[in-house]
C-alpha cells in the first residue's frame, strides 16, 4: 500500500483534518530546517562537520534502527536487490546529502543554505529533462528562472558581505541538493512497493553507520570528547530537527496528500531566515527577502505543475 498518499485523495479533506495536516507539515518543515540554525551554534564550539553529523546520528540511530527492527519482524522480508538499492540510498540521500550541507554551513549564512536546498524540486526536473528528456513547459521554464533568480540575488549580496566563503559554501550545498534530487527519483519507486516510513528506517540506519564510521576513520576517539553544550545541541539536532521532523513529515503526506504537505514545507526558508536573526544575528536585508520571494514563487508555482 502506498504510505504517501491520503486513503481518498477524491474526496474534499473535513477541515479540520486539512488544518491539522497542515499545522504538522508546517511544524515539521520548521523542525528541519532548524537544524541549520543549530549546526552554526555548534560550529562555535570549533566541531567540524564530520564531527557534528556523527553525533547527530548517534543521537538519533537507536530511533531509527528500533522501527527497522519492528519493520523486519512485522513485514515480509526484502529481496537482495532491494537491500542494496536501500544501502545507495541511504549513502546518497541521507549521508552525502547530510554531509556535504553540513560543510557548506561553515561558509554561509542559514538563509542561504535553506534557499539553495529548496532547489531541489528544481533539480529533479532538470535530472528528468537531461535523463529521461521530459518536455519542460514554458511556465515550468518561468518557474525555474524566478527560483534561480532569487538564489542569485542573495548569493551576490552574501558574497558582497563577505559571508565567509560563500562559493565554496553554496557549491556544497548546490551538491547536497543535487545528492538528494537523485534520492527522491530513486526512491519514488520503492516508497510504493515498501511503503516511506520502512524505506526511511532502513536508510537512515545505513547512512548513521556510515556517518559514525566516517568519524572513527577521519578522527580520533577522544574528540567524542565534547563540553555538555555540544552533546545538548546534538541531542536537540537529533531529536527535533532530524526524527520529529521525518515522522511528521509522513504523518502529514498521509493526511493531506503529498502535494499540499509540499507547499506547507515551503515556510521552512522564511523560518530560518527569522531564526538566524534571532538566534545567530544574522542580519534579515531587503535583499534577502525579495530573493526568498522569489524562490518560494518559483518553487510554489512549479508545485502546480508537478
Amino acid at each position: 500500500m502506498n504510505q504517501s498518499a491520503p486513503a481518498n485523495p477524491a474526496a474534499p479533506l473535513p477541515r479540520a483534518a486539512l488544518v491539522t495536516g497542515l499545522s504538522i507539515a508546517v511544524a515539521g518543515a520548521v523542525l528541519f530546517s532548524t537544524k541549520a540554525v543549530v549546526a552554526k551554534l555548534l560550529y562555535r564550539y570549533h566541531i567540524d562537520a564530520v564531527t557534528l553529523i556523527a553525533f547527530r546520528m548517534l543521537f538519533s540511530f537507536p530511533v531509527f534502527a528500533a522501527v527497522a527492527v519492528w519493520k523486519m519482524r512485522t513485514q515480509p522480508p526484502l529481496s537482495t536487490r532491494d537491500r542494496w538499492r536501500i544501502v545507495g540510498l541511504g549513502l546518497l540521500g541521507y549521508y552525502l546529502s547530510s554531509y556535504l550541507d553540513f560543510l557548506g554551513l561553515q561558509h554561509i549564512s542559514v538563509g542561504l543554505e535553506r534557499l539553495i536546498l529548496f532547489l531541489t524540486p528544481t533539480f529533479v526536473l532538470l535530472i528528468n529533462v537531461a535523463v529521461f528528456k521530459r518536455r519542460v513547459k514554458p511556465v515550468e521554464w518561468g518557474a525555474l528562472g524566478l527560483a534561480y533568480c532569487g538564489i542569485v540575488l542573495v548569493f551576490v549580496h552574501d558574497l558582497a558581505g563577505g559571508s565567509g566563503s560563500a562559493i565554496l559554501g553554496s557549491l556544497f550545498v548546490l551538491g547536497s541538493a543535487l545528492a538528494y534530487a537523485f534520492y527522491l527519483l530513486g526512491s519514488g519507486e520503492m516508497v510504493r512497493r515498501i511503503g516511506s516510513l520502512r524505506l526511511v528506517a532502513y536508510a537512515m540506519c545505513v547512512s548513521s553507520v556510515a556517518c559514525i564510521a566516517q568519524f572513527f576513520l577521519l578522527r580520533p576517539a577522544s574528540l567524542l570528547v565534547q563540553p555538555a553544550p555540544v552533546y545538548w545541541l546534538s541531542l536537540a539536532n537529533a531529536v527535533f530537527c532530524t526524527i520529529f521532523p521525518v515522522f511528521m513529515t509522513m504523518a502529514a503526506v498521509q493526511r493531506i496528500g503529498a502535494a499540499t504537505a509540499s507547499q506547507a514545507g515551503m515556510i521552512g526558508p522564511v523560518s530560518t531566515l527569522f531564526l538566524g536573526a534571532l538566534l545567530l544575528g544574522e542580519p534579515v536585508t531587503a535583499v534577502q527577502l525579495a530573493g526568498t520571494g522569489l524562490v518560494l514563487v518559483g518553487i510554489y508555482l512549479l508545485s502546480l505543475k508537478t
